[in-house]
């Protein structure tokens, strides 16, 4: 038998939601990977938007799922900052309030939106595809 100390590669998800409730349900719905051709989720939660921006800033995160309902400092205009300040910003996955507010997420440069009530197989999918082109895009740089 061969012990490995390689540690296996993980997807580095930050979850920004001031609501630990809605951190945990989306966790849940995620579980330990987004899709079988994915590596484990390492989750890096964030409850405020100076947490996000000190974390994003770090670098070494491969996508963000920000709560567009999160207070006092929503998801969406967090969202829109960081495409603007952080150069090579991780995709963004924002998490509406309801379906009408995805013209929202669209003026925030959201990547993708899941509108609540969390759909655990439409959040799995949008995390695996945002998590597909970043992976695509690293190793093209």
């Amino acid at each position: 038998m061969e012990i490995t100390t390689e540690r296996e590669p993980r997807l580095r998800v930050l979850l920004y939601s001031s609501n630990a409730n809605t951190r945990e349900a989306v966790r849940m719905a995620v579980g330990r990977r987004p899709a079988p051709d994915l590596p484990l989720v390492e989750w890096v939660e964030c409850a405020t938007q100076p947490a996000v921006i000190s974390r994003v800033d770090a670098g070494g995160l491969d996508v963000l799922i920000l709560d567009g309902e999160a207070a006092p400092s929503g998801g969406m205009g967090l969202c829109r900052q960081l495409k603007n300040e952080i150069y090579r910003c991780p995709p963004v996955l924002v998490l509406t309030g309801r379906p009408q507010d995805a013209w929202l997420a669209a003026w925030s440069q959201a990547d993708a939106v899941v509108p609540h009530p969390l759909d655990p197989f439409a959040l799995a999918e949008a995390l695996a595809a945002l998590a597909r082109r970043r992976v695509t895009t690293t190793q093209s740089l």
